[in-house]
Protein backbone atom coordinates (compact mmCIF):
# COMPACT_ATOMS: atom_id res chain seq x y z
CA UNK A 1 0.00 0.00 0.00
CA UNK A 2 0.87 3.74 0.04
CA UNK A 3 2.60 5.27 2.70
CA UNK A 4 -0.41 7.46 3.66
CA UNK A 5 -0.65 11.44 4.17
CA UNK A 6 -2.35 11.57 7.13
CA UNK A 7 -3.14 9.82 10.66
CA UNK A 8 -6.09 9.78 12.44
CA UNK A 9 -6.06 8.68 15.95
CA UNK A 10 -8.82 7.56 18.35
CA UNK A 11 -8.98 9.42 21.58
CA UNK A 12 -10.58 7.58 24.57
CA UNK A 13 -8.69 4.57 24.66
CA UNK A 14 -5.90 4.92 22.06
CA UNK A 15 -4.09 8.44 23.18
CA UNK A 16 -5.61 8.61 26.49
CA UNK A 17 -6.13 5.74 29.43
CA UNK A 18 -9.82 5.63 30.07
CA UNK A 19 -9.09 3.33 33.02
CA UNK A 20 -7.27 5.43 34.55
CA UNK A 21 -10.10 6.52 36.44
CA UNK A 22 -10.07 3.24 38.02
CA UNK A 23 -7.95 4.33 41.20
CA UNK A 24 -10.05 7.15 42.24
CA UNK A 25 -12.91 4.70 41.84
CA UNK A 26 -11.51 1.98 43.86
CA UNK A 27 -11.33 5.18 46.20
CA UNK A 28 -14.32 6.10 46.32
CA UNK A 29 -16.32 2.27 46.18
CA UNK A 30 -13.68 -0.36 47.55
CA UNK A 31 -13.38 -3.49 46.14
CA UNK A 32 -15.83 -2.33 43.01
CA UNK A 33 -12.75 0.12 41.14
CA UNK A 34 -12.65 -2.28 38.23
CA UNK A 35 -16.06 -3.38 38.10
CA UNK A 36 -16.94 0.22 38.01
CA UNK A 37 -14.73 1.72 35.00
CA UNK A 38 -15.39 -1.15 32.97
CA UNK A 39 -19.11 -0.95 33.36
CA UNK A 40 -19.06 2.71 32.81
CA UNK A 41 -16.47 2.48 29.64
CA UNK A 42 -19.33 -0.32 27.98
CA UNK A 43 -22.34 1.80 29.02
CA UNK A 44 -20.62 5.06 27.47
CA UNK A 45 -20.14 2.79 24.15
CA UNK A 46 -23.68 1.58 24.51
CA UNK A 47 -25.17 4.82 24.79
CA UNK A 48 -23.70 6.03 21.54
CA UNK A 49 -24.91 3.24 19.69
CA UNK A 50 -28.85 3.88 21.07
CA UNK A 51 -28.83 7.80 20.69
CA UNK A 52 -27.34 7.44 16.88
CA UNK A 53 -29.28 4.00 16.00
CA UNK A 54 -32.95 5.47 17.80
CA UNK A 55 -35.52 7.69 15.94
CA UNK A 56 -33.10 9.17 13.35
CA UNK A 57 -31.00 10.74 16.24
CA UNK A 58 -33.36 12.73 17.69
CA UNK A 59 -32.18 11.39 20.92
CA UNK A 60 -28.94 12.61 20.38
CA UNK A 61 -26.82 14.30 23.10
CA UNK A 62 -23.23 15.39 23.29
CA UNK A 63 -20.62 12.69 24.44
CA UNK A 64 -19.93 14.70 27.91
CA UNK A 65 -23.49 14.42 29.07
CA UNK A 66 -23.14 10.12 27.91
CA UNK A 67 -20.37 9.91 29.78
CA UNK A 68 -21.90 11.00 33.29
CA UNK A 69 -25.08 9.34 32.45
CA UNK A 70 -23.07 5.83 32.05
CA UNK A 71 -21.22 6.72 35.01
CA UNK A 72 -24.28 7.65 37.18
CA UNK A 73 -25.79 3.90 35.96
CA UNK A 74 -22.55 2.47 37.02
CA UNK A 75 -22.44 4.28 39.97
CA UNK A 76 -25.67 2.78 40.74
CA UNK A 77 -25.54 -0.89 39.37
CA UNK A 78 -22.00 -1.39 41.69
CA UNK A 79 -23.22 0.23 44.65
CA UNK A 80 -26.94 -0.81 44.41
CA UNK A 81 -26.59 -2.28 47.85
CA UNK A 82 -24.99 0.80 49.71
CA UNK A 83 -27.72 3.34 50.27
CA UNK A 84 -25.53 5.92 51.63
CA UNK A 85 -23.57 5.91 48.38
CA UNK A 86 -26.66 6.04 46.89
CA UNK A 87 -28.09 9.01 48.59
CA UNK A 88 -28.74 12.06 45.92
CA UNK A 89 -26.17 14.42 47.37
CA UNK A 90 -23.14 11.80 47.78
CA UNK A 91 -24.02 10.36 44.10
CA UNK A 92 -23.13 13.33 42.65
CA UNK A 93 -20.23 14.84 44.34
CA UNK A 94 -18.72 11.37 43.88
CA UNK A 95 -19.70 11.24 40.17
CA UNK A 96 -18.30 14.80 39.71
CA UNK A 97 -15.30 13.69 41.55
CA UNK A 98 -15.14 11.00 38.82
CA UNK A 99 -16.19 13.57 35.54
CA UNK A 100 -13.35 15.67 36.75
CA UNK A 101 -10.52 12.78 36.51
CA UNK A 102 -12.07 12.15 33.19
CA UNK A 103 -11.54 15.13 31.72
CA UNK A 104 -7.72 14.47 32.40
CA UNK A 105 -7.20 11.27 31.75
CA UNK A 106 -3.67 9.93 31.64
CA UNK A 107 -1.62 10.29 27.71
CA UNK A 108 -0.06 7.32 27.15
CA UNK A 109 3.81 7.37 27.47
CA UNK A 110 4.42 6.89 23.95
CA UNK A 111 2.16 9.49 22.38
CA UNK A 112 4.10 12.43 21.99
CA UNK A 113 7.08 10.32 20.72
CA UNK A 114 5.04 9.04 17.60
CA UNK A 115 3.02 12.16 17.02
CA UNK A 116 6.38 14.19 16.14
CA UNK A 117 7.82 11.63 14.63
CA UNK A 118 4.73 11.80 12.24
CA UNK A 119 5.18 15.57 12.20
CA UNK A 120 8.94 15.44 11.17
CA UNK A 121 8.14 13.46 8.44
CA UNK A 122 5.50 15.71 7.47
CA UNK A 123 2.58 13.78 7.86
CA UNK A 124 -0.52 14.97 9.10
CA UNK A 125 -1.67 14.26 12.07
CA UNK A 126 -5.51 14.25 13.83
CA UNK A 127 -7.91 13.23 15.84
CA UNK A 128 -10.96 11.39 15.45
CA UNK A 129 -13.30 11.36 18.56
CA UNK A 130 -16.73 10.78 19.75
CA UNK A 131 -15.69 13.04 22.62
CA UNK A 132 -17.39 16.74 22.09
CA UNK A 133 -15.07 19.65 21.41
CA UNK A 134 -14.46 21.17 25.03
CA UNK A 135 -13.91 17.64 25.99
CA UNK A 136 -11.31 17.42 23.35
CA UNK A 137 -9.77 20.29 23.90
CA UNK A 138 -8.72 19.48 27.53
CA UNK A 139 -7.39 16.32 27.46
CA UNK A 140 -5.10 17.18 24.60
CA UNK A 141 -4.03 20.62 26.89
CA UNK A 142 -3.72 17.97 29.54
CA UNK A 143 -1.55 16.13 27.45
CA UNK A 144 0.32 18.56 25.88
CA UNK A 145 0.05 17.68 22.34
CA UNK A 146 -1.79 20.54 21.13
CA UNK A 147 1.58 21.28 19.17
CA UNK A 148 1.81 17.75 17.37
CA UNK A 149 -2.06 17.40 16.30
CA UNK A 150 -3.35 18.96 13.27
CA UNK A 151 -6.86 18.38 13.52
CA UNK A 152 -9.03 17.78 16.28
CA UNK A 153 -11.82 16.08 14.91
CA UNK A 154 -15.59 15.53 17.23
CA UNK A 155 -18.12 14.06 15.83
CA UNK A 156 -20.33 16.24 17.76
CA UNK A 157 -21.35 18.79 14.31
CA UNK A 158 -22.90 15.70 12.42
CA UNK A 159 -24.90 14.44 16.00
CA UNK A 160 -23.60 11.25 14.77
CA UNK A 161 -21.24 8.57 16.81
CA UNK A 162 -18.83 6.29 15.49
CA UNK A 163 -19.53 3.77 14.31
CA UNK A 164 -22.13 5.75 11.85
CA UNK A 165 -20.63 6.15 8.49
CA UNK A 166 -21.52 10.43 8.65
CA UNK A 167 -18.57 10.15 11.67
CA UNK A 168 -15.93 8.66 9.86
CA UNK A 169 -16.85 11.27 6.49
CA UNK A 170 -14.78 13.75 8.99
CA UNK A 171 -11.67 12.33 8.34
CA UNK A 172 -11.48 13.02 4.21
CA UNK A 173 -13.32 16.45 4.82
CA UNK A 174 -10.92 18.10 7.30
CA UNK A 175 -7.84 16.79 5.26
CA UNK A 176 -9.47 17.10 1.87
CA UNK A 177 -8.00 13.71 1.64
CA UNK A 178 -9.25 10.49 0.62
CA UNK A 179 -9.76 7.71 3.00
CA UNK A 180 -7.29 5.24 1.36
CA UNK A 181 -4.61 8.08 2.10
CA UNK A 182 -5.38 8.47 6.04
CA UNK A 183 -3.99 5.59 8.21
CA UNK A 184 -6.65 5.42 11.24
CA UNK A 185 -5.63 4.19 14.59
CA UNK A 186 -7.64 2.78 17.41
CA UNK A 187 -7.51 0.70 20.06
CA UNK A 188 -10.79 0.14 19.91
CA UNK A 189 -11.62 -3.40 17.84
CA UNK A 190 -14.87 -2.22 16.84
CA UNK A 191 -13.70 1.30 16.03
CA UNK A 192 -10.53 -0.27 13.81
CA UNK A 193 -12.70 -2.54 12.25
CA UNK A 194 -15.67 0.12 10.85
CA UNK A 195 -13.23 2.39 10.06
CA UNK A 196 -11.51 -0.47 7.92
CA UNK A 197 -15.39 -1.01 6.55
CA UNK A 198 -15.67 2.92 5.71
CA UNK A 199 -12.47 2.56 3.39
CA UNK A 200 -9.40 3.97 6.08
CA UNK A 201 -6.04 2.19 5.77
CA UNK A 202 -5.94 0.92 9.82
CA UNK A 203 -3.97 0.03 12.44
CA UNK A 204 -5.75 -2.16 15.56
CA UNK A 205 -3.60 -0.97 18.87
CA UNK A 206 -3.84 -4.22 21.07
CA UNK A 207 -2.53 -3.34 24.16
CA UNK A 208 -4.83 -6.31 25.83
CA UNK A 209 -3.70 -9.46 23.65
CA UNK A 210 -7.28 -9.84 22.73
CA UNK A 211 -8.82 -11.55 19.96
CA UNK A 212 -10.14 -8.83 16.85
CA UNK A 213 -13.60 -8.97 16.01
CA UNK A 214 -15.02 -11.94 14.41
CA UNK A 215 -17.27 -10.47 11.82
CA UNK A 216 -14.93 -11.57 8.51
CA UNK A 217 -12.77 -8.32 8.09
CA UNK A 218 -9.42 -7.86 9.72
CA UNK A 219 -7.62 -4.41 10.01
CA UNK A 220 -5.07 -3.77 7.68
CA UNK A 221 -1.96 -3.99 10.36
CA UNK A 222 -2.31 -4.99 14.36
CA UNK A 223 0.08 -3.98 16.59
CA UNK A 224 0.41 -3.41 20.58
CA UNK A 225 1.50 0.14 20.87
CA UNK A 226 1.22 3.85 19.08
CA UNK A 227 5.02 2.98 17.91
CA UNK A 228 3.18 0.54 15.49
CA UNK A 229 2.02 3.52 13.25
CA UNK A 230 5.73 4.12 12.48
CA UNK A 231 5.59 0.65 10.38
CA UNK A 232 3.86 2.09 7.79
CA UNK A 233 6.20 4.90 7.14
Amino acid sequence: MEKPRAVLFDAYGTLFDVYSVGLLAEQLYPGHGTALTTLWRDKQIEYTRLVTTSNHGAHYRPFWELTRAALVYAIRRVAKDDRAALEPATLAARADQLMNQYRHLSAFPENREVLQALKDRGIVTGILSNGDPAMLGISVRSAGLEDVLDHVISVDPVRKYKTDPAAYALGPQATGLKAAQILFVSSNSWDALAATWYGYPTLWVNRGGLPFEELGTQPTRTGTSLRDVLTFF
